[in-house]
């Protein structure tokens, strides 16, 4: 008798909490408990529609921690129908929606008030691996599809360097890596979607089927549907990975040998850093990297040929493939355990001209600390803008481009120290806009409605016409602030 009255207890409890309507005079959702007449009855759903605080809270953040918007409830679907339902109820009583992978951005871009977040990581199924390409749910995460890939000796041709991020989130914003000076960046590997407009229908897209909705998708910062599931690209793996450290303390040698080899192709990775010089300043690390199988070796003097480093601090080491592109795993985990991953991450991520980028970079660092680093990672490499075929995917009109990411934590994570680095970012932005440059929007840098219109540019009237054909009463990922 105990056990029953418990049982009724508990039934009771999660009855008067599942959301079953929506009220249209105080725009909140409703339960059984406090339904009125005024409560609009929502669709049934396979998952769950969250109203607690505990969750709201914890979508009401992201990576940055700097910008806190808190949605009315969280839907973790079921299906991908329950995206369907809901963005149709979110666009019949102008309900706005952001969808979250896992909430890596930097300034509350996954972030909405007053609306509803679709968490996708319930969405995380792997449905077919072939001979050259992978179908998958948004919420999968790239480690996890490499997992599943390399067994079957596949991968990714472009791969982030932190690979805990979400097949959909990346996709939205482009998906840059150490190879995407040979392939691209993540978008331009994709072969088709599936999407849930901003009208609630869902949509099958790629370069020769719904080709406007396709190149309004990727790239496009989530303003015109939520990308689902993705079919994308496979190449062979190696299994093994030959990893090349090299040091500099000139600026020029440093990026003259890296658009060398991102030329000449000869490795399948090039990325590289500015790093602290002991006793102070910054020096340089070009990092490079052989993918091989065994018997097949790396040979090293022709790979060093011709470069500039200085001799005798070069270091080399073996690693087997998954080791190196998940290389960060540890470093994050440390991060975590002292409590500095939950700091601010006011990051600025620039794609800068080619030709400026030494004088650009020197005026960088004739005043750049390692205090407004937070002590984290610079990164400096350059990519082939050829390579980029999305037009939403914005770098400068030269043939080579470099990355600049300074990836700051926010030391100490207090108010003053946020503001005075997002401050720095807008001031490295404008310097670098002037010359031609694009930021890569992750990061943490104020935005107008005219500075986005300057950053589409050419294609800002497409993407406005893509906005009105695909999300007509503009509900979708209101936190970029670019409609």
């Amino acid at each position: 008798m105990m056990m029953q009255s418990r049982r009724m207890v508990l039934q009771g409890l999660v009855a008067s909490s599942v959301v079953i309507g929506f009220d249209l005079v105080d725009r909140e959702w409703v339960t059984a408990a406090n339904a009125t007449s005024r409560s609009i009855q929502i669709p049934g759903l396979d998952g769950v529609l969250y109203i607690d605080d505990a969750t709201r809270r914890a979508v009401a953040d992201d990576f940055g921690h700097i910008i806190h918007r808190q949605p009315l409830a969280v839907l973790q679907p079921g299906s991908v129908e329950d995206i369907v339902r809901l963005i149709r109820f979110a666009r019949q009583y102008r309900i706005r929606v952001a969808a979250r992978g896992q909430g890596h951005s930097c300034y509350g871009q996954s972030q909405v008030e007053a609306g509803v977040v679709i968490d996708l990581s319930s969405l995380n199924q792997i449905h077919a691996i072939g001979s050259d390409r992978v179908e998958v749910d948004a919420g999968v995460l790239w480690s996890q599809l490499l997992r599943a890939t390399l067994p079957q000796g596949l991968t990714p041709p472009v791969l982030t360097d932190y690979l805990e991020l979400s097949i959909g989130g990346t996709l939205s914003v482009g998906g840059i890596g150490g190879a995407s000076h040979r392939y691209g960046v993540q978008v331009d590997n994709v072969l088709s979607l599936q999407v849930v407009t901003g009208e609630g229908k869902l949509e099958t897209c790629s370069r020769y089927q719904n080709r406007e909705l396709f190149q309004a998708v990727l790239a496009g910062l989530g303003q015109c549907a939520i990308i689902v599931r993705a079919t994308i690209r496979l190449i062979p793996a190696a299994t093994q990975v030959r990893v090349f450290q090299l040091f500099y303390d000139n600026l020029t040698n440093f990026t003259y040998d890296q658009t060398l080899l991102i030329s000449d192709r000869r490795f399948q990775y090039v990325e590289g850093q500015i790093v602290p010089r002991d006793g102070g300043g910054w020096r340089y690390l070009l990092e490079a990297a052989s993918f091989y199988t065994p018997p097949a070796l790396p040979n090293e003097r022709l790979l060093l040929i011709g470069l500039n480093y200085i001799r005798g601090q070069e270091l080399i080491e073996d690693k087997s493939y998954f080791d190196f592109l998940n290389r960060l795993a540890p470093t994050v985990e440390f991060l975590k355990s002292i409590g500095v991953w939950s700091y601010p991450h006011p990051w600025i991520n620039l794609f800068i001209p080619g030709t400026a980028v030494v004088n650009y970079i020197d005026q960088l660092v004739a005043t750049l600390t390692p205090a407004d680093t937070g002590q984290s990672p610079v990164l400096l490499y350059p990519v082939n803008t050829s390579k980029f075929k999305l037009p939403l995917f914005r770098v400068p009109r030269e043939p080579i481009a470099f990355l600049l990411a300074i990836l700051r934590t926010a030391v100490p994570p207090d108010a003053a120290t946020v503001r005075r680095l997002v401050a720095d970012n807008r001031r490295l932005f404008e310097s670098n806009r002037d010359l031609g440059g694009y930021r890569y929007p992750v990061d943490a840098i104020p935005f107008s409605r005219s500075d986005w219109r300057q950053h589409f540019q050419p294609f800002w009237g497409r993407f406005v016409s893509a906005k009105r054909r695909f999300d007509p009463h503009q509900i979708l990922t209101p936190g970029q602030g670019i409609f």
